[in-house]
């Protein structure tokens, strides 16, 4: 298909949970609902047509011991593209991957800069390690990098509690969330445990990672004031791995890891029914592969997410709460074609038929 080509697209256009459509157009690289006139250079292709999917946490340019080359973190992107994942909130990464926006065939990354945490409670090599008085000065370098949003990582294994406790004093996220909200940008955090939780939520925090440690108290609080969670539960379902490779040195880490780990698909519906807004993102990047989106949103439907609002964490709303368009008029012509309706069985997300990225079929 040359640049110039019309692709026609037909068969069930799902442009919304409770919208679908016949058939699409792609005309220089953007959707149209109207026939072109007189196109003479057509493909067709068929089937279950979603926009194209959402990671909301993964992490381009990072591996298991901090950045990688262009080359490494080029694949990482391509892996995610074939897995269906479009667009990607780079959620943390020491890597400039400034260069991937100007690749039209590599999904749309929105960036938080890099991981902020406090010194020596983090994993090596990955984020700026800090002390609470530069907290601020931070995040507004990381707010002035990114895409619209910043990282922290608020709580991690503190080596003298031996257990995961909070990384920051409330006074200092206070004033660091004010200081990112006052550039135009959200602040999210990698949180496992619970106490961190209240403070950061109180604190004007826009979004929580993992938040394992949610509790049925602390969830009326999210749910009011409207924080986002991303569980990443194909990374939780490493916390037995992680806690048996710590028992001996941390046994108290250990066994919360357990606990967090035993109650993740109990805390995730409870978020859900509570109306606190659930979406898809893997944690790939670090030490998990590329390519996960499918396996989690089915670990959203196992944990008693309905399939269509699954499905919906990692397209419409997904993209609704990101700021970017789904198969609407006019948008960009980033969107999945499947061979079977994956609202039926949300593990078809796991065989795309066709991919088509900025109107072009590169699969």
């Amino acid at each position: 298909m040359n640049d110039h080509a019309v692709l026609h697209v037909k068969g069930r256009i799902l442009v919304g949970p409770e919208e679908v459509r016949d058939e699409l157009w792609v005309v220089d690289g953007r959707i149209s609902y109207d026939r072109p006139v007189a196109a003479r250079d057509v493909r067709t292709v068929s089937g279950w047509t979603l926009p194209g999917l959402v990671d909301a946490h993964c992490h381009v340019g990072l591996g298991p011991h901090g950045p990688v080359d262009q080359d490494v973190a080029e694949q990482q992107a391509l892996t995610d593209r074939e897995a269906g994942t479009l667009l990607i909130r780079d959620a943390g990464s020491p890597s400039d991957t400034r260069w991937v926006d100007d690749r039209e065939d590599l999904p749309k990354i929105i960036r938080a800069g890099r991981h902020i945490a406090r010194t020596r409670r983090y994993i090596r090599n990955f984020a700026w390690e800090i002390e609470p008085e530069d907290l601020v000065a931070y995040v507004a370098q990381e707010a002035r990098r990114g895409d619209g949003w910043v990282k922290l990582v608020g709580d991690w294994i503190d080596r003298e509690v031996g257990d995961l406790a909070p990384s920051w004093p409330r006074e200092a996220v206070q004033a660091a969330i004010a200081e990112a909200h006052r550039l135009g940008a959200r602040v999210t955090a990698h949180c496992f445990a619970e106490n961190s939780l209240q403070d950061l939520v109180e604190a004007g925090i826009d979004c929580v990672e993992h938040a394992t440690g949610l509790t049925e108290d602390l969830i009326p609080l999210f749910a009011s004031r409207g924080v986002a969670i991303v569980p990443t539960l194909v990374n939780i379902a490493t916390f037995p791995k992680l806690a048996d490779g710590g028992e001996s040195k941390f046994p108290r880490w250990s066994a919360h890891m357990r606990r967090l780990h035993e109650r993740r698909y109990d805390t995730v519906r409870g978020a859900f029914d509570a109306g606190i807004p659930v979406f898809v993102g893997t944690d790939a990047g670090g030490t998990l592969p590329h390519g996960l989106v499918a396996a989690e949103v089915a670990e959203l439907v196992t944990a008693g997410i309905p399939p269509l609002d699954a499905l919906a964490a990692t397209t419409w709303s997904a993209r609704a709460w990101l700021g970017r368009p789904g198969l609407t008029e006019g948008a960009p012509a980033d969107l999945v074609v499947y061979g079977q309706d994956p609202r039926a069985d949300v593990r078809v997300l796991a065989d795309p038929a066709h991919i088509v990225l900025n109107g072009r079929v590169v699969r």
